[in-house]
């Protein structure tokens, strides 16, 4: 039942992960002011990355509703805060050295101070459901996909300007705006037993297939164009 939670997020638009193009050094005050937020955002991008992967690793059928429930919250905490981080990094940046840059870096933090609100509200909804009564639970659940769905489709027209044009082509070649890949210990995942026999870190489980897949499981928002 937290497939669809999981699916929706790697649907969801993340700042400069939709970027692509060839560097230009013409312009250095563009390629500094990319390198002041770049250097900001990756540890974000590296813990919505983290927190997607841990509601990855709770989408077994028979995944407990209080664990999914532990796990969705502390994964929407993680990922308001990140988008909160993401709107102050742009922020201090201060506006980026091309025509309307200061409307673009105004309407993009909007954008991403909306998205940490949003998700503010998800883990409160989450943390409301009813894990006692399974079918609840499950409808719960899918209410909360659906609302994950709409913040991923709705309110980035702000981030894709600034990820346009010089500033995104900035963007584009500097390594703290790539796409990060889910460390192997998710901050939002739940601890795991090191005696559980089930446990995919646990050395004499390395050959079992379904233990590698759920170890080696990782997942991020996706390049939106």
């Amino acid at each position: 039942m937290n497939k669809k939670l999981a699916a929706a997020l790697s649907g969801g638009a993340v700042l400069v992960l939709t970027l692509s193009g060839c560097s230009d050094d013409s312009d250095n005050k563009v390629n500094d002011w990319a390198k002041k937020v770049c250097d900001q955002v990756q540890p974000q991008l590296q813990k919505i990355a983290d927190a997607n992967a841990s509601i990855q690793q709770q989408t077994a059928d028979n995944s407990k509703p209080a664990d999914v429930q532990k796990t969705d919250s502390a994964a929407f905490q993680q990922i308001s805060q990140a988008y909160k981080a993401l709107g102050s990094a742009v922020d201090s940046a201060g506006p980026p050295p091309v025509d309307d840059g200061e409307t673009t870096q105004k309407e993009a933090v909007k954008e991403l101070n909306a998205s940490s609100a949003a998700y503010a509200d998800l883990q409160k909804q989450v943390d409301d459901l009813d894990t006692k009564d399974q079918a609840k639970f499950a409808d719960g659940l899918k209410g909360i996909a659906d609302e994950l769905n709409k913040i991923s489709t709705n309110g980035d027209q702000a981030l894709k300007k600034l990820q346009s044009g010089k500033v995104g082509t900035a963007m584009a070649k500097q390594e703290g705006c790539q796409k990060p890949t889910a460390s192997a210990s998710p901050a939002a995942a739940p601890p795991k037993d090191p005696k559980d026999p089930k446990d995919p870190k646990d050395p004499k489980n390395s050959e079992d297939p379904k233990a590698s897949k759920e170890a080696s499981a990782s997942a991020s928002p996706s390049e939106k164009s």
